[in-house]
């Protein structure tokens, strides 16, 4: 098997990320932030070491103001459906994932209004166009850093300007884009980040952040109300964060092994990950069959993390995933990938495309034999 679906989750994760979640579930078993005996101590302690690892790997200076979610969607319909309201408007981009759209259309059916900033055939943003967007209701500006569909990296930094020009808030979506590039969300004018644990962060699934500064966390309407170990005297929701945001029992053995995955990235460190990257970039686009198919997005290394997506012009996509997987064991995602917006900019819908996407275990040898695999599959096996 060669797994080539890192953009839908990392597998497999690092060593000692699945031996911490067992260690948690068998030894520790306590909830953190409701008692104070020694295993609910432990607890929290390690929920205290994820939010400053992730503080570290951002250069978030807000420790209480990182939240954590069940996921990237969940922390950006927290955002979305929280601070936006009727006569609002947002501006994303042409190649926005369903995680920011499907809110925003239920959101429109209430008073919300959006545009989408096109991008030109390969998904990336055009600038100028953006910043004609603006309208003087202008509340939210939301980005996929990373196209999860043809990897396409946007210029997170120019976007970050104007909105600062502007003063409206700026959200990253770095679904694709966190463990794979470095991030530092002061440089980048960020108003939040968005993350999810399970890809470029190389945790287990049903966990993620929202790293969100106190100017706008304060404005946000919460979702969920509930029990949060704190002002158990009051039946509001406190005040403080993240308790405000972050209401019920955590995801303690997510956090445990989404812990253990940071220090590893840490510890490999971010540039090493993306340099290993790149060179597996390079060599499959070098190697990629000129024949039979079309790359959709960037066709150089510059400007893109390691999600490819093929539209096979000979054969249907979705039989060419199935004789990857069947024939030779490489493991693909096809379809639209729940962005149909992006999908329609890079002239690949309704058909969609067979995605392959890079991880930190790949080898040259994955390439190599994945790029045989496609010249074989073009020729009919």
């Amino acid at each position: 098997m060669i797994y080539l679906d890192h953009a839908a989750t990392s597998y497999p994760k690092p060593a000692g990320v699945g031996e911490r979640m067992k260690y948690y579930v068998d030894q520790v078993g306590a909830n953190a932030g409701r008692a104070s005996y020694a295993s609910a101590r432990e607890a929290g302690r390690t929920v205290l070491r994820l939010r400053q690892r992730l503080c570290g790997l951002f250069a978030f200076p807000h420790l209480d103001h990182v939240i954590l979610t069940a996921g990237a969607t969940a922390g950006l319909n927290l955002i979305l459906k929280g601070l936006l309201q009727p006569g609002d408007h947002c501006i994303v981009s042409a190649m926005e994932h369903n995680a920011v759209m499907r809110p925003l259309v239920q959101l429109e059916r209430r008073g919300i209004t959006f545009d989408r900033a096109p991008c030109d055939w390969t998904g990336r943003l055009r600038l100028e166009a953006l910043s004609a967007q603006f309208r003087p209701n202008t509340k939210l500006v939301v980005l996929a850093h990373a196209s999860n569909v043809c990897g396409v990296l946007q210029d997170a930094l120019a976007v970050g300007a104007l909105c600062r020009a502007r003063g409206v808030p700026f959200v990253l979506d770095a679904a694709q884009s966190a463990g794979h590039v470095p991030i530092d969300a002061q440089a980048l004018n960020l108003s939040a980040l968005v993350v999810p644990g399970h890809k470029g962060l190389l945790g287990p699934q049903g966990i993620g952040a929202a790293l969100i500064v106190p100017e706008l966390a304060v404005r946000l309407d919460p979702l969920t109300a509930g029990g949060t170990g704190s002002a158990s005297d009051s039946e509001e929701l406190p005040p403080c964060f993240p308790d405000r945001l972050e209401p019920g029992t955590p995801n303690l053995p997510g956090i445990y092994g989404w812990e253990a995955a940071l220090a590893y990235i840490e510890e490999r460190g971010v540039a090493d990950l993306m340099a290993h990257e790149q060179a597996l970039t390079a060599r499959f686009l070098a190697g990629l069959p000129r024949d039979g198919l079309r790359l959709a997005g960037p066709a150089g290394t510059e400007g893109r993390v390691g999600v490819f997506s093929l539209d096979f012009t000979g054969q249907d996509n979705a039989e060419a995933a199935f004789w990857l997987e069947q024939e030779r064991g490489i493991l693909t995602r096809c379809g639209l990938h729940c962005a149909p917006s992006a999908h329609k900019t890079l002239g690949t819908f309704p058909q969609g495309s067979v995605r392959l996407s890079l991880g930190f275990t790949n080898t040259e040898q994955d390439v190599d034999a994945a790029l045989e695999a496609l010249e074989d599959c073009i020729k009919g096996g």
